[in-house]
């Protein structure tokens, strides 16, 4: 069974809400993001943005999964230019990913406090870990892939991130690097196992 279709003024009206919640955003900061705010600077009710997102988690929730919707898009493109072997794919996912979670770190900071354990449970997280296990498991057949994605993931963890990014003043492609010794270290251990064998 399939999805319904979403009504065109359905669908013109969440972007609307959407972009004009980047828009705030970008001018005031996630601290005073409200539904009513968004709902003035969009020009639609208030009323149809709860109706919509319900409250500011499930704002904050739609303009993850909308951001998602475009990394995974570059991510289809990329792999259909000439099918690149595993590692490739796997470290341009991995830094896209690294890029994603740089971009959306302040949601993603308001979304692991609204709902700690939420990421794991959600769709975008459980899309990674398939997508990623996936390709380990192509790059080295003999390790557990869903054990290696999980601590791949862990990487992404917002408040991590966040931590590194303005604690310890890591730039994005300090963490790439970091991203690239692991995988390599993935392709070592299969190598190891294939001269064992």
């Amino acid at each position: 069974m399939t999805a319904p279709t979403e009504r065109a003024d359905a669908a013109r009206n969440r972007l609307r809400i959407l972009d004009a919640a980047r828009r705030l955003l970008t001018a005031e900061g996630f601290a005073d993001l409200s539904l009513d705010a968004v709902a003035k600077e969009a020009g639609v009710g208030v009323g149809t943005v709860y109706r919509r997102f319900h409250n500011r988690a499930g704002l904050v929730y739609a303009l993850i999964e909308d951001n998602e919707t475009r990394f995974q898009e570059a991510f289809t493109r990329h792999c259909e230019d000439g099918a690149p072997p595993a590692h490739d794919r796997l470290r341009v996912f991995l830094h896209g990913m690294a890029e994603l979670v740089d971009g959306n770190r302040e949601l993603l900071l308001l979304a692991e406090a609204s709902a700690p354990a939420g990421r794991y449970h959600s769709a975008p997280f459980r899309r990674h870990h398939e997508q990623i296990a996936g390709m380990v498991a192509e790059l080295a057949p003999s390790v557990d892939a869903a054990y290696v994605a999980d601590l791949l993931l862990m990487a992404y963890t917002p408040g991590l991130f966040d931590f590194q990014r303005t604690e310890r003043g890591w730039d994005v492609d300090r963490i790439k690097h970091g991203l690239d010794t692991l995988i390599a270290g993935i392709g070592a251990v299969e190598e190891a196992d294939r001269q064992t064998s």
